[in-house]
């Protein structure tokens, strides 16, 4: 029994030792870290000091530290940054879904301002501004080296007021003024339509309204069709949406999931993620749905796009989507400004993240450019040739005439689908999925 007594003792004494050569060093590691960034904080307020007294202007000592925070941010990704009182009240005011100002989500790259997305029926979308242009001036002046909140600013400015946007866009050599009359901007986060039997939902952003409002065109649409059994299905237009709230995207998954996860997110410590999961029932019953996405679907789009498609839910058509991965919590600070920081990234069901890749398409669609209108019309106006305009040629006589109705309908409906493909190619591929789709039966 004594010499288990002396083992455990032995035992005890070697653990003591190792945790005391371990434990040593740790903590004079530690130390040293902490004694660097105290040295570190030293230095910043030297250099505050020394703004203050010898700047060759006067300046403003909160204004200064703004700067600080602002620049202690930015440096981390460029979806981090301080929002001042001012910025943080309109950011709460775009989540409800009406601001003022151009219309355009943008981010930074090299330097300059990269424009995420326009939003529909607005001022920048109404002047040309397209998905992937870069601002390099604003009124004349270079937004170069400025921060993105900085050049944001620039751009702001009183309802009908005018300002001049330098842009450079891919496959045009030279860049170009966009001049824009800024105006309030009121967000319709969900507009439908109907094509043939399907119901196009186009969701132009995740705010407050835009599971409510999606829900609702849904039920318009589905009984002006005159009721669920004569919808072929749905095509989710998320083209140009720049995202928005986390919880939207999760509800607007839902809305055409049974079950499974929707989307999960990992953050720094182990036991922070989250995993959010669809609840039974489905809005459209199983039928058929077409996902449309591009360059300017960007994050909770993108949670979208890719829950369905994981699920195999929906076929997703257009182009490869923005890539934005990442979760931003926006957190409150004292003196009524908040912070925006990256807390997470998100992964589709399938376990992969997005980030700077994109949600891949299942069939690319490439939008082509819009031909000249004057060549449209001129095309339209040329006659066409067929068998029943030439002269003295006989008649079809083995149609009744409500067959020959049917027949003159269906082809009104085919020459609105050829006109659909001028106006929208992208949106009428997905309509042709759809009619393949609806041949094919409902799934199992």
């Amino acid at each position: 029994m004594q010499r288990y007594i002396v083992a455990a003792l032995g035992g005890t004494l070697a653990g003591a030792l190792l945790v005391t050569q371990v434990a040593g060093p740790l903590i004079a590691q530690e130390n040293a870290r902490n004694t660097s960034v105290y040295e570190q904080l030293d230095l910043f307020g030297d250099i505050f000091e020394r703004i203050r007294a010898q700047y060759v202007e006067e300046v403003e000592p909160a204004d200064l530290i703004e700067a600080a925070i602002n620049g202690m941010l930015t440096s981390l990704d460029p979806h981090s940054s301080y929002l001042p009182p001012d910025d943080y009240s309109d950011m709460r005011v775009q989540t409800r879904g009406q601001f003022g100002g151009l219309g355009i989500e943008v981010t930074q790259e090299e330097g300059f301002v990269k424009v995420v997305t326009p939003m529909d029926d607005t001022p920048a979308f109404d002047a040309g501004i397209e998905a992937g242009d870069f601002i390099t001036h604003v009124d004349g002046q270079s937004v170069l080296g400025l921060t993105l909140d900085q050049a944001v600013d620039m751009m702001r400015g009183e309802v009908g007021s005018e300002t001049v946007l330098t842009v450079v866009r891919q496959g045009i050599e030279e860049p170009f003024d966009v001049t824009i009359v800024r105006d309030v901007i009121r967000m319709t986060a969900v507009r439908s339509r109907v094509e043939g039997n399907a119901i196009v939902l186009r969701l132009t952003t995740f705010n407050d309204q835009t599971y409510p409002n999606l829900v609702d065109e849904l039920e318009k649409q589905t009984e002006a069709l005159g009721g669920a059994e004569n919808v072929s299905g749905v095509v989710l237009d998320l083209r140009n949406n720049p995202g928005g709230l986390l919880n939207q995207a999760i509800r607007v998954s839902d809305a055409f999931l049974d079950a499974g996860e929707i989307v999960s997110t990992r953050s720094r410590g182990p036991d922070d993620g989250e995993r959010f999961n669809a609840t039974p029932g489905d809005l459209v019953d199983g039928k058929p749905v077409v996902v449309l996405i591009n360059g300017g679907s960007a994050s909770a789009s993108e949670i979208v796009a890719g829950a369905l498609q994981d699920h195999r839910r929906a076929i997703v058509i257009g182009t490869k989507s923005f890539g934005k991965g990442s979760v931003q919590s926006v957190i409150p600070l004292r003196g009524d400004g908040a912070m925006r920081l990256t807390t997470a990234r998100y992964y589709t069901p399938s376990g992969r993240s997005i980030q700077a890749l994109g949600i891949s398409p299942d069939i690319v669609v490439q939008q082509p450019p819009r031909r000249d209108p004057a060549e449209e019309e001129a095309a339209s106006d040329r006659p066409r040739r067929s068998e029943a305009t030439l002269r003295g040629a006989l008649d079809n006589d083995s149609m009744t005439e409500d067959q020959r109705q049917q027949a003159l309908e269906e082809q009104q409906k085919a020459e609105e689908a050829a006109q659909l493909r001028l106006e929208d190619y992208q949106l009428a591929y997905a309509i042709d999925i759809l009619k393949g789709l609806t041949a094919l039966g409902p799934r199992n």
